[in-house]
């Protein structure tokens, strides 16, 4: 089993011994909850017709990893969306995670094992949670604004990408007789920009992967595709990608099989290499007082290969 405790949802993916997902559950939640938790386990248990007696080993990842009961071990999200996408599009070199509070870009090898990663989770723009913000201003609900910004036809000046201050921005769009539909193209654009700073600190490559819950939004992936000049794909269900992929790395441990190239005392060493990243001291700490709010604003970054992973990488490839 496995289980992203995440900012704004829960999710939970069991599989039976085959791989195969049994039963999976998607909770949305306020925050991160251990309200929600309970609720996804259930669901995911459930819809798998088992109890949670008969788990095997669960592995938890996501903001809330630390929070969740009963598991083996956890993971960062940076390894289980790495794991999750690699075994669902194997061909994928790039994964690019947008989900409630932080945007992620991952550079994996073959063996679905993290290379390099770069992160802002220290700023609402470009989230979820920026999105939702977008909607209250243009008074739809969450699911239409992907729709209404592909009817979008002018790109209007997008000055700040601040989510403080987005909404205002967009009062004043609409205030000056802005349509709503280049309002909301002309922010989904601006936000694929700068979701292109971290594929810069990344290195751009393809297949590209999407995963998150904006991968959901049909506009996101849209001017995201356009923007980097190269197609998306998509997961049957992206939002549940990392828990997947932590429960991929469950029946791993439990079951004791390996691929080739993906043994565990090397996975040992990238998650270490990614964890070392995670460090808030080795990571600089953008703050708003340092922010412009411009498009170009600061981003949070860091390299997983910082630890770990150059010692086993020559032998084993």
């Amino acid at each position: 089993m496995g289980v992203d405790l995440g900012s704004t949802t829960a999710k939970t993916v069991i599989l039976d011994e085959l791989g195969r997902v049994a039963g999976a559950s998607v909770v949305q939640m306020g925050a991160v909850s251990r309200q929600g938790l309970r609720r996804s386990l259930e669901g995911a248990l459930s819809s798998a017709g088992i109890g949670a007696a008969d788990v095997a080993y669960a592995i938890g990842t996501g903001y809330g990893r630390r929070l969740v009961p009963g598991v083996g071990r956890t993971f960062t999200e940076i390894t289980c969306h790495a794991r999750g996408v690699a075994a669902l599009v194997p061909e994928a070199r790039l994964v690019i995670d947008i989900g409630g509070q932080d945007s992620k870009v991952i550079a994996i090898d073959r063996w679905g094992l993290v290379e390099r990663f770069a992160m802002n989770d220290r700023c609402a723009s470009g989230t979820g949670r920026f999105y939702e913000v977008l909607a209250r201003a243009l008074e739809c609900e969450i699911d239409e604004i992907g729709a209404l910004a592909l009817g979008g036809t002018r790109d209007l000046d997008v000055s700040t990408m601040c989510a403080t201050f987005a909404e205002t921005e967009v009062i004043a769009l609409l205030a000056e007789g802005a349509d709503r539909a280049d309002v909301a193209a002309s922010v989904h654009r601006a936000i694929a920009h700068r979701v292109l700073g971290l594929v810069s600190e990344v290195g751009k490559r393809q297949p590209v992967v999407m995963t998150g819950g904006v991968a959901k939004n049909e506009a996101a992936v849209h001017f995201l595709s356009e923007a980097l000049q190269l197609p998306l794909q998509l997961p049957s269900d992206p939002q549940i990608t990392g828990a997947y992929g932590a429960a991929l790395l469950a029946l791993e441990t439990s079951t004791g099989s390996t691929i080739a190239g993906r043994d565990p005392d090397r996975v040992e060493n990238v998650e270490r290499g990614v964890e070392a990243a995670f460090v808030p001291a080795n990571r600089p700490v953008p703050s708003c007082s340092d922010c412009s709010g411009a498009i170009a604003g600061t981003k949070s970054a860091a390299d997983s290969t910082a630890a770990g992973r150059a010692r086993d990488v020559g032998s084993t490839e």
